[in-house]
């Protein structure tokens, strides 16, 4: 048995309309033992259609103005609620969706908390996964973790809504509750702008790698965690260099490709870079047809191999198309070879490779391949100079933040990336290079169906998979683009999945918004976002939809794939020591301790 509190008097539809009794407008009420809500907005209703109970949920109410009923001699207005069918109770339990219709007359009766808790807690199967209440009913309600950690996740909120909060809590409790579960099966990567997660968050330091990169110094040899662990066999990869240095298609990454052959072709020959690069110096002395763009590049290659005879050597000469010669400062042509033996080759072979990292040598190989394709012919010198002035330019910011080595340490079940010391060049390549870094790994090496799973969380999103950004190239941020479409179109198969965190939920690429499946939208006041949310996400209703402009701080509209019906709760505080480091500044703890000294008093 349950409080009756009305009957259906118009069915419009999906639309019902009940005829609500006036005692029935009390926030709680009490019956036999158990607690039940008062009818207001977004409360629950069952309306009991012969042994079935058709679960509402109420949507709206008025006075009937032009019906009045006395009582005693007292006009009372006639109270109606307008509720709409979201589900039903069988033999089974709570099953979501339209299917049974109510029918006028049929009454309206309250939902116990108890029962109001097995509708969002269905699919949860009794799990203690709680984050935090819902906030009308105040239930502390389990999520649905299976569904939804085997899912993409977006976390969406302006800045101080909690949306920071939130993204800790779930995987907080997460690891929590998994931790020896998760362990050898799953792994965990933040890439975390801010540096919001370097501490004690999400999990326990024994199961935590933190890499705290930073471009604006050099790195202490010793920290292991201040440069990213790359294998050789995955640095010198197309794509990974293609990506590092913004290629272009058409001319940039063949000759890229170019580079990377060659070196696989000689690179069980120790010595065979130096030789290489002796080749290509008499190549360049003496070919038929002077190419003057090689000499800088000579000269560069010098420089890179650390050959203070040989700068010295190529600082005195030019050249010129007329007769060889070679006097002082003057012009060197040597088509025929006797002068290049004779005055620049002893000193060209004492080229070595010895203190070259694997960035030196990346620097070296590229110049040597131009060298080559501009005797030959292949390319027009206009079309690769911008890719060596990028390799230059970001050879400083790189070898800070990269760490090209044969022995890879061991991961561990989370890994936190810091990029907050990088500079925004790194900031938009980098994390593109660890997100195909751990899809493509993952992807070569998974089982079907998938025995492990990576998760890839970003926070402050809008960082990387923003389409407004203007400091970089159209065709460069197609690129990175498609990328992570790629991964979070075709990840899920693979078992790989991808939690998208943002302020700005309108900047992020609209294709990878739609690929999300499960979402806590905190407060969004702009329109762009509210547009967005309104398009993309299907399970949202309009109700719910209404109430994210004026959410409070740590409140959530949570929706998606894994829920049956969208909630609306209060997340959970975290411990000081557990919070992500984004607290706002207080300025009363900041200002109020000290006071202006007078001046009278000097």
């Amino acid at each position: 048995m349950s409080i009756r509190v009305g009957e259906v008097i118009a069915v419009h539809g999906t639309k019902v309309i009940l005829k609500i009794d006036d005692q029935s407008s009390k926030e709680t009420l009490f019956y036999d033992g158990e607690k039940y809500r008062g009818v207001s907005i977004r409360e629950y209703l069952t309306i009991q259609r012969g042994f079935r109970d058709i679960v509402c949920m109420v949507e709206g109410e008025y006075l009937d103005e032009t019906r009045v009923e006395t009582s005693g001699g007292r006009a009372n207005f006639v109270r109606k609620v307008e509720v709409r069918p979201i589900g039903f109770f069988d033999r089974d339990g709570f099953a979501q969706g339209i299917k049974y219709l109510p029918m006028i007359q049929d009454a309206a009766f309250l939902l116990p908390e108890e029962r109001i808790r097995s509708i969002f807690e269905r699919m949860a199967s009794g799990s203690e996964f709680k984050i935090g209440r819902m906030l009308k009913e105040e239930i502390s309600v389990g999520l649905p973790w299976r569904r939804l950690f085997n899912s993409h996740v977006g976390i969406f909120g302006n800045t101080g809504s909690g949306k920071s909060n939130t993204l800790a809590k779930l995987y907080t409790v997460l690891f929590e509750q998994k931790l020896p579960f998760i362990t050898g099966k799953s792994r965990f990567v933040v890439l975390d702008f801010n540096g919001e997660y370097c501490g004690g968050q999400l999990a326990p330091a024994a199961s935590k790698q933190v890499f705290l990169l930073s471009t604006q110094r050099e790195p202490d040899p010793q920290a292991a965690d201040a440069r990213f662990p790359l294998a050789p066999e995955e640095f010198w990869d197309l794509e990974t260099l293609s990506l590092l240095f913004q290629a272009t298609t058409n001319t940039q990454r063949p000759f890229l490709n170019r580079v990377i052959t060659g070196k696989k072709k000689y690179e069980t020959n120790p010595g065979s870079l130096a030789a290489y690069a002796k080749s290509k110096f008499r190549a360049a002395f003496c070919a038929g047809e002077v190419r003057p763009a090689t000499l800088d590049l000579m000269r560069t290659v010098a420089r890179r191999m650390n050959n203070t005879a040989l700068e010295e050597l190529l600082k005195d000469i030019n050249w010129h198309t007329r007769q060889a010669r070679f006097v002082g400062r003057g012009a060197f042509f040597d088509p025929d070879g006797n002068t290049y033996a004779a005055l620049i080759e002893p000193t060209v072979n004492t080229l070595d490779t010895i203190g070259l990292d694997v960035f030196d040598q990346l620097i070296v190989r590229v110049n040597l391949q131009l060298i080559s394709d501009l005797i030959a012919g292949y390319v027009q010198f206009e079309h690769i100079q911008p890719l060596l002035k990028r390799v230059e330019s970001s050879l400083t910011s790189l070898r800070r933040v990269l760490n090209v080595a044969e022995a890879l340490p061991e991961e561990k079940p989370l890994t936190v990336i810091s990029l907050r010391r990088c500079n925004n060049e790194t900031k938009k390549v980098l994390p593109l290079l660890f997100a195909k870094h751990y899809y493509n790994a993952h992807k070569l090496t998974v089982a079907t169906p998938p025995d492990r799973t990576v998760h890839l969380i970003i926070d402050e999103a809008h960082n990387i998979l923003s389409q407004q950004s203007t400091r970089e190239t159209e065709g460069w941020k197609d690129y990175r683009l498609e990328q992570f479409e790629e991964i979070i179109k075709e990840g899920r198969k693979f078992g790989m999945f991808v939690t998208v965190a943002s302020q700005r939920p309108a900047d992020i690429s609209p294709t990878i918004v739609s690929q999300l499946h499960n979402f806590f939208i905190h407060r969004l006041v702009n329109d762009r976002d509210l547009f967005l949310i309104d398009n993309t996400i299907s399970t949202l209703d309009k109700l719910s939809r209404g109430l994210i402009p004026g959410l409070a701080q740590g409140c959530c509209v949570v929706t998606g794939t894994a829920f049956d019906l969208p909630m609306v709760i209060q997340v959970d505080r975290l411990p000081n020591d557990k919070q992500p480091a984004s607290e706002d500044v207080d300025l009363e703890l900041l200002w109020g301790g000290s006071e202006v000294p007078d001046a009278t008093t000097g």
